[in-house]
């Protein structure tokens, strides 16, 4: 990957005009502060209503001022609950100029999504999503915002990874075309009519479900798939991207073309901050960083707060039912068997009657909590329609879903029923060493029943091979399965551990 050029603060030239862009991505529902607990003292970072203070004291302060969204908004309990609803009314609060589509906002189906995103009264966009074998757009490709003589061009897009990780059932209608090209054509068609020209992507590889991502260097993601577009494509200003959340720090200026790429770590834990000087349609001067939302320091916005409660007292006989406890914490790890993982796969294997049962890491959004863990906090860890799915597969198909676990291109494979032995230094289709499935040898022309999610089942996360397995049935939602799980249990700790062994 390129190396980044630091944005540096100059003086602003005579004549020129500043505006201020603020972006956030990724925020997959995290209403709430987050509880920092990598940083000195866990502060709490977050939250939407300390986010919507920190953009209000920036649009009091500064004069021109756009708030953008490069995708991912849904996921999470209250979305669950709501079908999307509260995020849309959340954004509607926060005054967001424009927003860029992501995958998860297709989770409850593109029918869902349409109906709203035409709730709202700024644009959503996505220049490349078309109904299948037609010319005709899903939603708006672009948009021009003005504000005190400010013109600026917006772009949606989303790309071919992102797509991958969407939920197929939910797009089937939908085609996704590269982007470059459509976004070439528009930023062709917008150039002479605006100042500025901002791209809101949701593009490059899936990024880590993990709120600590921003201590975690070993599992962030490059957002060389931005850096490829923005070098194809000149004439592009400001190109905010989504879904490796990847926190670009400090923000990346494409050596060929000029373009500024930013990104944050998702969760609304920073706020994008970019202010610009332009003189003649051209930026002249750039002052970038990713600003801390620090919660225990930022009032709430009264409205936003108001608006969430409303919406958390009318799900909350959805949500605060006691289930069942844990002993300890369960927890997630996107590259890693994860005790919650190991868990989630136990529960698939045990009420699907299977020899195995797997999940993949990037559907668990949420550890479940030491003590009573809640209706709501099930729906927090697994906040997809995602259904119990069983399939009849040979011993040779599962070796390759555990091959494609093993490349850690969506994280890690979750497993119950067996264990293996791999190899992350081998080619990738051979990493597996050893596997057993209970206590024999994997034999790749037995027949095993095999228990998964809906979302995996249908070929989700590159898992293509559940496509060509023999289908046995679906059963209720993965969170239903759980949930019910923990009552006949009543208390659950750790599952045992040692299923997948990285070779020595």
């Amino acid at each position: 990957m390129l190396t980044a050029t630091r944005l540096a603060g100059l003086q602003t030239s005579h004549g020129s005009r500043e505006v201020t862009i603020l972006f956030t991505n990724d925020f997959h529902s995290a209403f709430d502060p987050i509880p920092a607990y990598w940083l000195p003292g866990s502060p709490k970072l977050g939250g939407a209503a300390h986010l919507s203070t920190l953009v209000n004291q920036i649009r009091q302060r500064e004069q021109t001022v756009f708030l953008f969204d490069a995708g991912d908004m849904f996921t999470g309990q209250l979305s669950f609950l709501t079908k999307g609803e509260a995020l849309m009314e959340m954004m509607a609060a926060m005054r967001y100029d424009a927003m860029g589509i992501g995958n998860h906002e297709f989770d409850y189906g593109a029918d869902n999504f349409e109906k709203q995103m035409y709730r709202v009264s700024f644009p959503v966009l996505g220049a490349n999503i078309f109904y299948k074998g037609t010319k005709h757009r899903f939603s708006r490709p672009w948009t021009i915002l003005e504000k005190n003589g400010v013109r600026v061009g917006v772009i949606g897009i989303i790309g071919d990874d992102a797509r991958s990780v969407a939920l197929p059932s939910g797009i089937t209608q939908l085609e996704f075309p590269d982007p470059i090209p459509i976004v070439a054509e528009a930023v062709k068609e917008l150039r002479p009519q605006v100042d500025l020209i901002v791209v809101l992507a949701h593009q490059g590889k899936t990024g880590p479900m993990q709120t600590d991502a921003e201590n975690r260097p070993e599992v962030q993601r490059d957002f060389d798939a931005d850096i490829k577009l923005c070098g194809e494509v000149p004439g592009i200003d400001v190109f905010i991207g989504g879904h490796p959340h990847r926190g670009i720090e400090p923000m990346y200026v494409h050596p060929k073309t000029g373009t500024i790429i930013g990104q944050t770590y998702g969760y609304g834990t920073r706020l994008g901050y970019l202010k610009l000087s332009l003189k003649d349609k051209k930026v002249v001067s750039r002052q970038g960083e990713l600003l801390k939302v620090w919660s225990d320091q930022l009032p709430p916005d009264p409205l936003v707060a108001a608006k969430l409660a409303q919406y958390k007292k009318l799900v909350a006989p959805q949500i605060g039912e006691i289930v069942g406890k844990a002993r300890r914490r369960l927890v997630r790890d996107y590259n890693s068997e994860s005790s919650l993982g190991s868990f989630v796969a136990d529960v698939i294997r045990i009420k699907g009657k299977a020899d195995v049962g797997l999940t993949n890491a990037g559907g668990l959004r949420a550890d479940l909590p030491e003590g009573d863990i809640s209706k709501g906090n099930v729906l927090d860890a697994l906040p997809f329609v995602n259904s119990l799915a069983t399939f009849e597969m040979t011993g040779a198909q599962l070796r390759e879903v555990l091959e494609q676990g093993f490349t850690l291109e969506r994280g890690m494979i979750q497993v119950s029923g067996l264990t293996a032995v791999y190899d992350l230094k081998r080619p990738r289709g051979r990493r597996m060493v050893e596997t057993k499935i209970g206590d024999q040898p994997l034999n790749d022309k037995k027949l095993y029943r095999v228990a998964t999610n809906s979302f995996l089942g249908q070929g989700g996360d590159l898992y293509q091979t559940f496509l060509k397995a023999r289908p046995l049935g679906n059963g209720p939602l993965i969170s239903e399965s759980v949930m019910e799980y923990l009552r006949e249990q009543r208390e659950v700790d750790w599952p045992k551990m040692g299923r997948l062994i990285p070779q020595k």
